[in-house]
């Protein structure tokens, strides 16, 4: 029992020096794994260090592997971690390694191990930000009518203007349909500008340049749009309420209500 606490108190706690020299050599592990994930993908080098880059995997999926059991091993209730975000994270990380040495033709599924570079999340405690998070998704779902309109409108713009400059340019510049012309006009607004199709006439580059002026007008819409609900959510969660006449719109670093006079604690 006393092996299993301390097997718990190093994995999963941040207090002790060995749990944070656990978690230390965790994140070098991690960024081991993502580097060789990434030099794998390189043909010239993966056909030139190939038995070098498949050891280190195999030992690093062993170490991982080993962490994933003892993790499971040592909590009370092994199910709620297996299921969770990161014990899928965790399992998703070894799995294809064992697939690519097991059954052939499954060695394209090793870019799964990319999802290994999610684990530093739960190491660095990122989930003290999670009300900020939440404070977004807050914003993003009160706001999500207004960028509906907002994206209704631009979907609008482009299909005409898509359709103005098929009617201008034609087939010969390239614009050889409407669905064509909408995806030039779209690439143009968004300021991208991929370059396989562009406008030859006067007219039809006059047009051009007014959708990129747009562009970057429409550019600032939903940025403010959401600015303005985050901005909002946090006022509402930096008021006070008085505990005596209930009134809700104490400012944070109010000391006495301004409808009852109380001390506010």
């Amino acid at each position: 029992m006393n092996i299993k606490n301390n097997i718990k108190t190093i994995i999963f706690g941040t207090d002790t020096p060995l749990g944070k020299l656990f978690d230390i050599i965790l994140i070098l592990l991690i960024s081991l794994s993502i580097l060789v994930v990434l030099l794998d993908s390189i043909g010239e080098f993966r056909n030139k260090y190939e038995n070098i880059l498949n050891i280190t995997e195999v030992i690093l999926t062993l170490i991982f592997t080993i962490e994933y059991m003892l993790r499971i091993y040592c909590i009370k209730k092994p199910f709620n971690y297996i299921f969770s975000f990161y014990g899928i994270i965790d399992l998703l990380a070894v799995i294809p390694t064992y697939l690519s040495l097991i059954l052939p033709g499954t060695e394209v599924l090793v870019v799964i191990r990319v999802l290994r570079v999610l684990r530093v999340f739960r190491i660095l405690k990122l989930a003290q930000y999670i009300n900020e998070a939440d404070l977004l998704i807050k914003a993003l779902v009160a706001s999500k009518r207004k960028i509906f309109i907002f994206l209704f409108v631009v979907m609008n713009v482009v299909i005409i203007l898509g359709s103005v400059m098929y009617l201008i340019e034609g087939e010969k510049a390239g614009f050889t349909s409407i669905p064509r012309s909408i995806y030039w006009a779209i690439v143009t607004l968004t300021t991208v500008g991929y370059g396989d199709i562009s406008p030859e006439t006067n007219l039809g580059q006059s047009i051009a340049a007014i959708i990129m002026i747009i562009g970057y007008c429409i550019i600032a819409v939903p940025t403010g749009i959401v600015t303005a609900e985050i901005n909002y959510f946090t006022s509402q969660e930096n008021k006070k309420e008085c505990i005596k006449c209930g009134e809700k719109e104490l400012k944070q670093t109010s000391f006495y209500c301004n409808n009852c006079g109380i001390k506010l604690i």
